[in-house]
This record gives structure tokens, sequence and C-alpha cells, in this order.
């Protein structure tokens, strides 16, 4: 959301960002600092709001917005105008507040327009069976528009249960998507047309009307590190590597893995004999700083310290896949991330954790045939030999080599796509065009 406030400010108009506050204080050490880092973005936070006490981290997420209505009209009562409110895809109650203020609402999607897709056909697909997705075999085809490769086993687990309350919440703001003044997605046409055009021609509604899409993306941070700050270790061990010469290992805020798994990755990293750079979280308290010594296997920092470097929680990884070293990317298959290594010109092995990612795996590896994948990665655990392999082929097969050069072309189309005069700029001056049309000076985002 922040870079998108970002784009809406260089094109003239200014931005609010509403958060929720949660009632246990999470999160306020990260919005004071990204709020010190964008002075010229306005935040928000709304109190927080009584919750059910059986609810599951997926649920509060899913009905927190609903519950901040009066909050959220107060809120907006205050400004002397709006001229939008740009929603998370799971604040769709949002719409409805928008409505009774008259203020055009938004869905900003991070995820691929074949997510968005899929989440527009769903409730159809949810009418058209009374069997879960977890009754159907694995290899079940789903027959969504906008794709031809996904199958039972690659959806989210939280959708795999129709009865489930996760479920039926889901389905509840998938249903609302299609009452939006306009979708915005953080992709860029030429690289998913198939599901773009899906979308258009209204494959993905069939019984009722679709929002205008508009493909904006890849809207990509420009990395963390600013002029006169220290540049974060991992990229003064970078500059001393061979060019394209290094793996890079990173899963995301919320990936982990288990014990087990993070030591088998290790000792295939260590036979691979490749130079390696792994952000490594701590498998049981993610927001801690993992203990190296006893998560990884004895001797293995000392073996491989003149070729690799472990990373504790967090690495700067924009600059990461910008820098020459790295020659290729294993990845949990977040959207952010592979927009990160697309614009890189970075050649991916997918091996997906949770939510929709092993749905943009099999779209990347199957479909679009941009990136490889770990094998067994959905089994409980994936042994050394196969990670071993895996970085062996990432980093000396021919087939890696023809991933590259396809990842390049899909670079350039994506730096096209954001320059002046391409699809992805003209799609978001067309949207911002419609919203100066208004006598108004503020536009609110909400995440």
């Amino acid at each position: 959301m922040v870079e998108l406030a970002k784009l809406f400010i260089r094109n003239g108009i200014s931005v609010t960002i509403v958060i929720i506050e949660q009632p246990d204080k999470t999160g306020s050490d990260l919005l004071a600092s990204i709020s010190s880092s964008n002075p010229s973005i306005s935040f928000h936070v709304l109190p927080p709001v009584p919750i059910p006490s059986n609810f599951s981290f997926v649920e509060i997420m899913l009905t927190a917005s609903r519950l901040q209505h009066p909050n959220l009209v107060s809120f907006l009562g205050t400004l002397s105008s709006v001229r939008a409110i740009v929603l998370d895809f799971f604040c769709t109650d949002v719409i409805a507040v928008a409505n009774q203020l008259q203020i055009p609402a938004y869905i900003f999607f991070p995820s691929p327009a074949v997510g968005v897709s899929t989440a527009l056909y769903y409730p159809t697909f949810y009418s058209s069976t009374t069997t879960s997705l977890k009754d159907m075999r694995d290899d079940d085809p789903l027959n969504f528009p906008g794709s031809l490769t996904i199958v039972a086993s690659d959806m989210p687990d939280t959708m795999r249960d129709r009865e489930s309350s996760t479920n039926q919440n889901i389905l509840y703001h998938f249903k609302r998507l299609q009452t939006a003044d306009g979708m915005l997605v953080n992709t860029f046409e030429w690289f998913e047309s198939k599901a773009v055009n899906a979308i258009k021609d209204g494959l993905c509604v069939p019984d009722g009307s679709t929002p205008p899409i508009y493909c904006i993306g890849p809207i990509v941070s420009k990395g963390s590190c600013k002029e006169g700050q220290e540049r974060h270790e991992c990229l003064t061990w970078l500059d001393k590597q061979p060019k394209q010469s290094v793996v890079f290992l990173c899963f995301g805020s919320m990936g982990t893995f288990s014990l087990e798994q993070l030591r088998e990755m290790a000792i295939g990293l260590e036979k691979s004999s490749h130079r390696f750079l792994f952000v490594l979280r701590d498998p049981i308290n993610m927001f801690e700083e993992p203990n190296l010594d006893l998560l990884l296997p004895k001797g293995f920092l000392d073996r491989t310290k003149d070729r690799g470097m472990v990373v504790k929680s967090w690495a700067p990884q924009v600059e990461v896949l910008q820098h020459d070293s790295i020659g290729g990317f294993v990845t949990h298959c977040g959207w952010n991330s592979i927009l990160e290594a697309i614009t890189a010109g970075v050649t991916m092995v997918c091996w997906p954790l949770y939510a929709e990612q092993r749905m943009i795996r099999k779209y990347l590896a199957e479909e679009l045939k941009v990136a490889g994948s770990i094998e067994v990665y959905d089994k409980e655990l994936v042994h050394a030999n196969a990670v071993e392999t895996k970085i062996r082929w990432l980093m000396e097969s021919n087939d890696a080599k023809e991933l590259r050069n396809r990842i390049a072309v899909v670079k350039d189309k994506a730096r096209d796509a954001v320059m002046e005069g391409g699809p992805s700029w003209q799609a978001f001056w067309d949207l911002t065009s419609s919203l100066k049309e208004n006598d108004t000076n503020e536009n609110v985002v909400n995440l």
C-alpha cells in the first residue's frame, strides 16, 4: 500500500493510509518507522474494537474492517474531501461505507491477475458443486477462467473446506469484489494477458458485471538503503563474489520451516558446492533472532564460511536481487518477491509455503514457464538431496539458462510497462485523470 500511495502522490493526489490498530499494539514500531520514512503520506490509526476471543488470525483479518465502520465513517467526516477509497481485497465491507458517503471505492490486489480471476470466479465455482476442495483428488482441474493448469491441491488451505467459517468469510468478500468501482492489480498486462483478458471479457463473473481492471504494475520498492545509511553486511559480502555465482534463499516475512527442514536445506546447500546467501528465521518464534549454532548442522557455518553467508531474519531483498553476484533465487512465491525478481532479471526456483503461493508456483512454472520448482515441495520434508539437485539445476543446467533468457525478456517488458506511455503507466494515468475530474483533493488508502 505504501508503494501504491507513492504512485498516487507522484501523480498529484495526496494520500491518507488508514490502519486498524491491533489490541496488543503489534506493528506500532513498524508503523512509526514507515511513517517517518514517508513524510509525504499521512497515516491514521483506527482504535481497536472488541474481537471474539475464538477468532483465528485469518478470521480477524477477514472481519476487522466490518467492525470498524463507525470509526471509519467518523474519520472520513473529518476530511474536507475524498476522491476515492482504495481498499485491501479483504476490506470489501468498506464498500458499503463508500456507497453511503458517495465515494468511489477501488480494490487493490498486491497479487497476480490470475489471483483476481480466481477470486472473481470462485463464487460461481462454489455454487456449481457441493464438494469441498479437500475431498477432490489433488489433480482435479478446476477450469477457472484465466488459467489452464490450476488444480484442487493448488488452492489455499483456508479455502479447502467449503463450510468452514474462514472459507465462508472469503466467499463473502469475493462476492463483493464485483460491487467495487474498479480493481487495481500489481501486474502488467503483457505478462498475464490470458488472466487479464478473461477478466475484461466477463468470463469470471458470468452472471454479473465485472468492475474495470487497471493493471498498474509492477509496483516494486526501490529498496530500503538510503543515501548516507550504512549498507547491510550481506551486500558487502556480495560485492566480493563473482558475477551471477550466488544462490539467494529467502522466504518472506512470514516464511518459516521446521528445524528438521532447515537442517536438510543447509546440508543440500553444502553438498551443492555453490555460493549461497540464506536468510533464516527462527522456526519457533519468527520474531526472535535465530540462534544459528542451534538451528544449523554442527560445523556448517565453519565449513561453508568461504562460499556462503547466513543472515538472521531479514535482508534487503530488493538490493540483493539487483546485485550482479546473484545468479538464482529460491523463493516462497510471494507476489512482491516474484515481481522483485522479474524486474531484477533473476531466475527463480519456487518453494511455496502458504496462502495462494501453490497456485502462483503452478502458474509461473507450468503455464508462464518463467520459473522452476523445488521437487516434492508439498511433502512434509524436502530432503537434502532434492535441495542439492535443484540448486545445481538452477546454477548449472541448460534449462535454467533458457529460463534466464526468458526472464530477461520479461524484465524488459516489465520496465516498458511502467515507463511513460507504457500500458501500466497509461492505466494509472486513466485512473488518476478520472479522479481529478472531481473537485476534491484527498485520497484515502485503507490497509
